[in-house]
C-alpha cells in the first residue's frame, strides 16, 4: 500500500479546518487535495 504523502498533523489540521466552517472547496484547493479526499480522512 502507497504511503500517504500528509501526516496525521497535516489531516487534523485540515479537518479542524471544515468543522470551523471555511468553505470546503477553498481549503481543499489550498492544501493540494480533492474533496473526496477530505471527506475520507473526516470519516
Amino acid at each position: 500500500m502507497k504511503a500517504s504523502k500528509f501526516t496525521d498533523v497535516q489531516k487534523a489540521f485540515v479537518i479542524k479546518q471544515g468543522e470551523e466552517g471555511t468553505p470546503v472547496a477553498e481549503f481543499c484547493r489550498k492544501a493540494g487535495i480533492s474533496q473526496a479526499t477530505y471527506f475520507n480522512w473526516k470519516k
